[in-house]
């Protein structure tokens, strides 16, 4: 039962990891568009920190959750 589980939250966290990633990108070309203004640009570079270290944080997850899968 605990490795199904593993599995689905393995699934789950690579989803989140993907949309964080997603996010990560949109922010970087909003914070590099000479286009938007500097408070824009400067919210869209602490979002996309702050996808970073979410995208960190799923991958590492996941990668714990596919190992308890494994076993």
């Amino acid at each position: 039962m605990e490795t199904v589980k593993n599995a689905a939250n393995y699934v789950s966290e690579s989803a989140q990891e993907a949309v964080s990633g997603t996010s990560k990108e949109a922010n970087k070309q909003v914070a590099k568009d000479s286009d938007a203004s500097l408070g824009t640009r400067a919210s869209a570079a602490k979002d996309a920190v702050g996808d970073k270290v979410d995208e960190s944080g799923h991958s590492a997850s996941a990668s714990v959750n596919k190992e308890g899968a494994k076993h």
